[in-house]
């Protein structure tokens, strides 16, 4: 059984009201760190320190801006001894701990243990039983942006990440048995994101997985297309 719990569902701008999109697989690996991550995982009553793994895709400050609040729980309230890998763009070291150290100075002195893991484009890599793949993406032109594909539990999950329509989206699908994907409009394209107009060509090229939207604007429907949910603020997806 494979759990993911989205920890929030909207975009840049919390259209609707929704809080800023992430999600927990399986109570262990993390994807993405939006400014609400802490709050959020408390009111899930998620176990901190269950957490193996945090991607990120890219440096966008509703997908990266929750890790110094981590951090200092970590360092105040939740002491941590294992090692918290954090796997992102090149610079996700310098970036992360740069913020952490300018919001909350001197926290960074009392940990929590923390190691860092730069991708690349096709970089494989493994912790525990999870076994993950970056895949570039084309969001941002100022940025480099990655999806993640991970394999658990003979499971094969996607996620894109920020992202246009792109030869990368299909590499993450490929093969996926889930696949996490954002949409932030309904109508129209754009260089930077994907919409819901578009989301029959994605089906069309994938037609296994179970696709759940997320990054959404105030409100989605699937239009019946097969096989497509829509994440939901603290939603729980199960998958046997």
């Amino acid at each position: 059984m494979l759990e993911l719990a989205f920890l929030g569902s909207g975009n840049a701008f919390a259209a609707g009201g929704r809080y800023w999109s992430g999600f927990l697989l399986d109570g262990r690996y993390l994807f993405d760190a939006p400014p609400t991550l802490l709050a959020h995982l408390k009111r899930l009553g998620r176990d901190l320190q269950a957490i193996r793994v945090v991607f990120i895709s890219h440096f966008h400050g509703d997908h990266v801006l929750g890790l110094p609040f981590l951090y200092l729980e970590y360092a105040e309230l939740s002491p941590r001894r294992e090692e918290l890998l954090v796997v992102g763009p090149p610079g996700v070291e310098d970036l992360v701990e740069g913020v952490y150290r300018r919001v909350f100075p001197g926290a960074e002195e009392k940990g929590p243990p923390r190691r860092y893991l730069e991708v690349a484009d096709g970089l494989e890599g493994s912790v525990d039983a999870l076994h993950f793949q970056a895949v570039k993406v084309q969001h941002s032109p100022r940025l480099e942006c990655f999806g993640f594909k991970v394999w658990l539990k003979d499971r094969v999950v996607a996620y894109s990440g920020d992202a246009a329509m792109c030869e990368g989206l299909f590499r993450l699908g490929e093969g996926a048995d889930v696949y996490v994907l954002e949409c932030s409009f309904r109508t129209g394209s754009s260089p930077m994101h994907l919409s819901l107009e578009e989301l029959p060509e994605v089906r069309r090229r994938l037609p296994k997985p179970t696709i759940i939207l997320t990054h959404l604007p105030e409100t989605l429907e699937p239009q019946g297309l097969p096989g497509v949910l829509v994440a939901g603020d603290f939603a729980s997806f199960l998958f046997p």
